[in-house]
């Protein structure tokens, strides 16, 4: 069985759309391991890094504060209480994945393509343009020296004619 890492983000992304939503309506039984649990227990047989899973779900549950904190900056035209509730989970799982997870290493071209995919999937029309958006100018802040490099495309050298 091959690794579905992708099938594993999804499910990521469900419990912690779940996990915020109860949180936001104020549920006092909300509580991430019984999430994790339930919803990793449904795809066990699916997913072969069940540990790559629970570790997204519960590093971007314990940091949600910290990660709103950098991603407003990201984009301060729209407050994140504004953002689409399953935008906002993709930023979050995203941004988690792309600084924080421990021990990752995972491209971070891989991690902003997947969030775009899951944007496309369960976001509003333009909700992969937005999610792209805010992802990229992280990373590039994050790494100028690499962005830099991406950006700047050697000229090609051209022939010169000769005149006759």
């Amino acid at each position: 069985m091959a690794s579905n890492r992708h099938l594993g983000r999804i499910v990521a992304l469900q419990a912690l759309y779940e996990y915020d939503f109860r949180l936001r309506s104020g549920d006092a039984t909300v509580d991430v391991e019984e999430i994790i649990s339930r919803n990793v227990n449904r795809y066990k047989d699916t997913i072969d890094d069940i540990a790559f899973v629970e570790d997204l779900i519960r590093g971007t549950a314990k940091a949600l504060k910290e990660l709103d904190a950098k991603l407003q900056p990201l984009a301060p035209e729209w407050p994140l209480a504004q953002i689409a509730r399953i935008d906002h989970a993709i930023l979050r799982l995203s941004f988690y994945e792309l600084f924080d997870l421990p021990k990752s290493t995972i491209p971070s071209k891989v991690t902003i393509n997947e969030a775009v995919e899951l944007a496309k999937s369960f976001g509003a029309e333009n909700s992969s343009k937005f999610i792209n958006g805010v992802l990229g100018s992280a990373w590039r802040q994050a790494h100028p020296e690499e962005a830099a490099k991406e950006t700047v495309k050697p000229e090609k050298p051209t022939a010169k004619k000769e005149k006759k």
